[in-house]
C-alpha cells in the first residue's frame, strides 16, 4: 500500500495556509461587523482542519494547467461553506459534539446562537466572494461555479445529506442497516462538496467537459471513501487522534456502512473505491501524482 509522501504533505500544509489567510484577511476586512462574531467565524475557519477540500480544488486545478493562486477564491469559498457546516452540525440539537478539530466547537467556545449565526455568516461570505469573481474576472465560469455549488451545498447535496443522517438518528427511522440508504446519505452529506471541489478545479481550467465528468466522478470515489474512512476512524481511533469525540457516532446508532457491513467489509469496499478513483486518474499521467497520493491518503489516514 502506497503511503503519501513527505512532498505531498508539504503541498497539503502550504495550499492550507494559502486558503487560511485568505479567509483570515477576508474576516479581518468585513466592516460594520460585531467582534463577537468575526471572532466566531475565526473559531470555526483558522488554526486546525487539513483543508482537504480547497487542496482538491487547488491541485485539480493546478493539474490542468491553472495556478493555485488563480484557483485559491474558489477554493477559499467551499472551506468557508464547510466549516460552516461542522459549526452547525456540532449544536446540541444535531450532532451535540463539544470539540472539533482538538478544541471546543463553535457553540461550545461561545455559545448556540453566536455558532448558528457564525454559520450563516460563513455560508454567506462563500457566495460573497464566489460573486466578487464573477463581477471581476470570467462572469460565465463563475455563474457555473456558483451553479454546481449551490447545487453541493444544498438541498439535493449536503444539507439533504445531513438530514438524512439526523432522520435515522433522531427519528429513529428504520433505515439503519439499509445500505442504499446509507450509500444515498453518504454521497449527498460528504460527497457533494467533494465533487465540487475536483469539478471546480477542471471548470476554473476550462478543461474539456469530458474532463470536467472525469474530475466529478473521482471526487465522487473520493468522497465516498472518505466517509467510509471517517466511519471506521469513529470506531477504531481515540478521541486525541480525531480531534473530535471518537467513538460517537457507534453510541448514537448512526446509519454507517461499518453498521450495516461489519468493518471487515468495510474495508473491503473502501480498497475498491480507492482502486477506482486511482483508474479514474490513470489517463492523466504524472500530471495527476498529487492527487494520486491524495487517494492513498484518504484510504489510509489515521485522523
Amino acid at each position: 500500500m502506497t503511503i503519501p509522501t513527505d512532498n505531498f504533505k508539504k503541498y497539503l500544509q502550504s495550499d492550507a495556509k494559502l486558503v487560511e489567510t485568505y479567509i483570515e484577511t477576508e474576516i479581518t476586512k468585513m466592516q460594520c461587523v460585531p467582534e463577537r462574531l468575526k471572532m466566531a467565524m475565526r473559531h470555526a475557519t483558522l488554526e486546525g482542519g487539513k483543508r482537504f477540500r480547497p487542496f482538491l480544488t487547488l491541485e485539480c486545478a493546478a493539474m490542468f494547467g491553472t495556478g493555485r493562486e488563480a484557483a485559491l477564491p474558489v477554493a477559499a469559498a467551499l472551506e468557508c461553506i464547510h466549516c460552516y457546516s461542522l459549526a452547525h452540525d456540532d449544536l446540541p440539537v444535531m450532532d451535540n459534539d463539544k470539540l472539533r478539530r482538538g478544541r471546543p466547537s463553535v457553540w461550545a467556545a461561545f455559545d448556540e446562537w453566536t455558532a448558528i449565526l457564525a454559520g450563516n455568516a460563513l455560508l454567506t461570505l462563500a457566495f460573497e466572494i464566489l460573486a466578487r469573481e464573477a463581477l471581476s474576472s470570467d462572469s460565465k465560469l463563475y455563474n457555473k461555479l456558483l451553479l454546481e455549488i449551490s447545487r453541493a451545498a444544498g438541498a439535493a447535496g449536503m444539507v439533504g445529506g445531513q438530514c438524512l443522517d439526523l432522520e435515522s438518528d433522531k427519528l429513529g427511522e428504520p433505515t439503519i442497516v439499509d445500505i442504499n440508504y446509507i450509500k444515498r446519505m453518504q454521497i449527498m452529506k460528504t460527497g457533494a462538496l467533494l465533487r465540487f471541489a475536483c469539478e471546480a478545479g477542471a471548470i476554473l481550467a476550462s478543461a474539456s467537459d469530458c474532463d470536467c465528468k472525469a474530475m466529478n466522478k473521482y471526487g465522487y470515489y473520493i468522497g465516498f471513501a472518505f466517509q467510509i474512512a471517517d466511519d471506521l476512524l469513529d470506531v477504531e481511533s481515540t478521541t486525541e487522534q480525531l480531534g473530535k469525540t471518537a467513538g460517537k457516532d457507534d453510541k448514537a446508532g448512526k446509519a454507517t456502512l461499518v453498521k450495516a457491513l461489519g468493518g471487515d467489509r468495510a474495508r473491503e469496499q473502501l480498497e475498491q473505491i480507492r482502486s477506482t478513483a486511482l483508474a479514474l486518474l490513470k489517463p492523466y499521467g504524472t500530471q495527476a501524482k498529487l492527487l494520486k497520493e491524495a487517494t492513498h491518503f484518504v484510504t489510509t489516514r489515521r485522523s
